[in-house]
């Protein structure tokens, strides 16, 4: 596999950084931490540059919340500067990894997400009999640091790019504890093992890539799965057999155990490609597609916040609901929602 060198001038150019401090302030200009950067935008950037260089670049902390939608998870925002460092870099080693992607891994990738997720779901329903929808079990709080930086080692050689790469990684805040066993750990191994990526960073969401980008070759190439959709931990195969299912589901268990990984018993199950399920947000079935009663719950409770408090961004956010719902076959539904 071929490696890449060279890489660390690219990543602290100041146009780099200059474009990557538009992108990561992009929708975000109005933000105290955003304005005050650019304010002396010149200036904070030949600093990065400089403490990229010289190597004395150290992140800072993040702040913390947590959200329930649609299970407790706690989102990790970096300071802004960070977060152009972010961008900065994968500005220059996305492209590197995405060749190696397959075509049916769909978040975080340019011309990919949820609604082209849906739609090959749907395509692959109406080709095929049976389904097996997979998840991850906590599967951000669980990536394993030594293994990612084993992965992206396999295409960077760069040693001051794989500098900047550890920095990321090591610095990354604490995440929700993990207690998993797999062969060959002892009592203390699950402790010792330096796991977790904050959710929320832009490096988080393409590393979560790069990580189960072994998994997608080996359903794709070692099972013969020709019907695999993929979105961050969430995932389904399908095939006209029962049976092939049931010995895939062992194989991909077994197969992510290497990664430290666990499947969630209790999102994990094989199903009738006749039925609906629930996938992205969406009820998807061979014929139609319906948004999930929860989703709709949420817009309502969602609807009797903004009528009491109206965020400045109302209309953007009510137009982005829209477009996600215009997905699905929901145009009753919209006129009843929206008829207030």
């Amino acid at each position: 596999m071929k490696t890449y060198n060279n890489l660390f001038p690219e990543i602290i150019r100041f146009e780099n950084l200059f474009n990557a401090a538009r992108n990561a302030a992009r929708g975000k200009r109005e933000q105290p931490n955003v304005l005050l950067f650019f304010d002396r935008l010149e200036d904070n950037l030949w600093q990065l540059q400089h403490e990229l260089e010289t190597q004395s670049y150290q992140p800072g902390g993040y702040s913390t919340f947590h959200i329930y939608d649609p299970k407790p998870r706690l989102i990790s925002a970096a300071p802004f500067r960070d977060r152009v460092v972010h961008h900065a870099l994968i500005n220059i080693i996305e492209p590197i990894f995405e060749t190696r992607f397959i075509f049916d891994s769909y978040a975080n990738r340019i011309g990919k997400g949820t609604h082209a997720a849906i739609r090959r779901f749907q395509l692959f329903l109406r080709k095929y009999e049976f389904a097996l929808k997979c998840d991850i079990r906590k599967y951000f709080p669980s990536i394993d640091h030594n293994i990612l930086k084993t992965l992206i080692r396999r295409r960077i050689a760069d040693a001051n790019a794989l500098w900047l790469i550890d920095t990321i990684i090591d610095y990354s805040n604490l995440q929700e504890s993990v207690v998993q066993y797999f062969p060959g750990d002892d009592l203390l191994t699950p402790v010792e093992r330096r796991q977790g990526l904050p959710i929320g960073n832009l490096t988080s969401q393409f590393f979560a890539n790069v990580y189960l980008d072994p998994l997608d070759h080996f359903i794709k190439e070692q099972l013969g799965c020709q019907a695999y959709v993929r979105y961050v931990d969430d995932f389904v195969l399908l095939d006209n057999t029962k049976t092939i299912l049931k010995d895939w589901w062992k194989r991909v268990a077994d197969f992510l155990s290497l990664y430290k990984l666990k499947l969630n018993p209790n999102q994990c199950h094989i199903f009738p490609a006749l039925t609906g399920r629930r996938f992205l947000g969406q009820v998807v079935y061979r014929t139609h597609r319906r948004l999930s009663a929860k989703n709709i719950r949420k817009l309502r409770s969602r609807m009797k916040q903004w009528n009491k408090y109206p965020p400045d961004n109302l209309i953007q956010r009510i137009a982005s609901w829209r477009g996600h719902a215009m997905q699905a076959d929901s145009t009753e539904l919209l006129k009843l929602l929206f008829r207030k």
